[in-house]
């Protein structure tokens, strides 16, 4: 049954919510897969903090105008689904790219990452990072190396003349043995 009017209207506008409020968007030709695939991949993306949602086309890109979203006509041919990943923007693209070497049928067709179109290269290198959380330990970790190093200078020579005022001590002490 044709949609009407009014509910294109609704999901166009909750397009347009989903499309600014995601990090990442990918877009899949999910040619293949049987009701019960796409519930598992739904079930996945789920679970990494996305949804997995069939759209007409045109509707998509009538919410993608909306948002602001340019050039993302030339990846809206055939069946395509939309991915949302709304926290880490490396989850959902990592459960797609686990989910096509396990089911080979689903194919990334490009995405949108923070507001900008981005070809499938780029949503395929954005699987293969490792978690936020890793990345800012990796982070935290360049900027704590150097100041271990600076720490361990200053312990050394603080260490230096601790030692050479022991030294000094001593020998006074033995000094005012001898007189």
């Amino acid at each position: 049954m044709p949609l009407t009017r009014e509910e294109k209207a609704a999901l166009v506008a909750d397009l347009k919510d989903k499309l600014s409020q995601a990090q990442v968007t990918v877009l899949t030709d999910f040619r293949g897969l049987d009701v019960a695939t796409i519930t598992k991949l739904r079930k996945r993306i789920r679970e990494a903090g996305g949804q997995y949602k069939v759209v007409k086309n045109t509707l998509t890109a009538r919410a993608a105008g909306e948002a602001g979203i340019q050039g993302l006509d030339a990846y809206l041919t055939g069946p395509v689904a939309l991915a949302f990943g709304f926290g880490d923007p490396v989850a959902v693209p990592k459960v797609l790219t686990q989910f096509i070497r396990e089911f080979k049928h689903l194919e990334i067709k490009g995405g949108i990452l923070q507001g900008k179109v981005v070809p499938p290269e780029e949503i395929r290198a954005l699987a293969d990072l490792p978690p936020r959380e890793t990345l800012l330990a990796q982070v935290v970790g360049g900027f704590q190396a150097p100041l271990v190093g600076l720490v361990g200078v200053l312990q050394g020579t603080i260490r230096k003349l601790v030692y050479a005022l022991d030294a000094v001590r001593e020998k006074k002490a033995a000094a005012a043995g001898q007189a």
